[in-house]
């Protein structure tokens, strides 16, 4: 296995509070500031009641525990290999790794994995997954794991999310992360990366939080 080479970025520790039902992060300076799970989630919320309604509470409780075990394992797998670790996929998951690693091979020149950041411009914090160069490019990666194939118009959300946390990146160390990558792991089906600019994406996850703090005051 080629060595992934890291470029260790300082970043402050936040410390997380939840205030009636919204997550925030609490900043060195003492300001609070919404998470961008819970900024970009919020237009969802009434797709995934209508899903829940249509597939019933015990099904889509099964459904969504399972997905979320799923996705903390393969994202535990890609930390590992990013950090240069042994990677040990269990038996539920080897046949979706191996399909899904070699989209992980053009990440290098690590900055951060699993960093929390946050934005005084958007008011907004959050916990990024990698940023780091993908092909040589500066990028915010995310990842993903799905039960089926996606296309860009599902999964707008992830690209609000990277656009705001490249704000936020930008912000604390001056560094301009020009991609926002989204790698997805797909049962049964070969990975997708979905690559996009982030400056087309930025103007809309402005939009986004400006909508949240209207409809929640933060």
């Amino acid at each position: 296995m080629n060595r992934k080479i890291h470029i260790p970025t300082e970043l402050p520790k936040l410390k997380r509070i939840n205030c009636d039902g919204v997550r925030l992060y609490e900043t060195p300076t003492g300001k609070k500031y919404p998470s961008v799970t819970t900024v970009v989630g919020l237009r969802g919320k009434k797709e995934i009641f209508e899903w829940r309604k249509r597939v019933g509470e015990e099904e889509a409780n099964k459904i969504s525990q399972r997905a979320a075990n799923r996705g903390t394992r393969i994202h535990s797998l890609c930390e590992d290999y990013i950090n240069n670790k042994d990677v040990q996929p269990d038996r539920f998951d080897i046949e979706l790794w191996h399909r899904f690693k070699p989209v992980l091979k053009p990440i290098n020149n690590i900055r951060c994995i699993e960093s929390m950041l946050f934005s005084h411009k958007l008011e907004i914090a959050g916990t990024v997954d990698c940023i780091a160069e993908y092909d040589g490019i500066l990028s915010i990666i995310d990842f993903k794991t799905s039960r089926r194939v996606k296309t860009i118009e599902d999964i707008t959300g992830y690209f609000l999310q990277c656009a705001m946390y490249a704000v936020a990146f930008a912000e604390m160390t001056g560094h301009q992360a020009k991609q926002l990558i989204v790698l997805m792991a797909i049962d049964d089906e070969e990975p997708r990366v979905f690559i996009e600019k982030t400056v087309d994406w930025i103007p809309k996850a402005d939009k986004e939080r400006r909508y949240f703090r209207h409809a929640k005051g933060y």
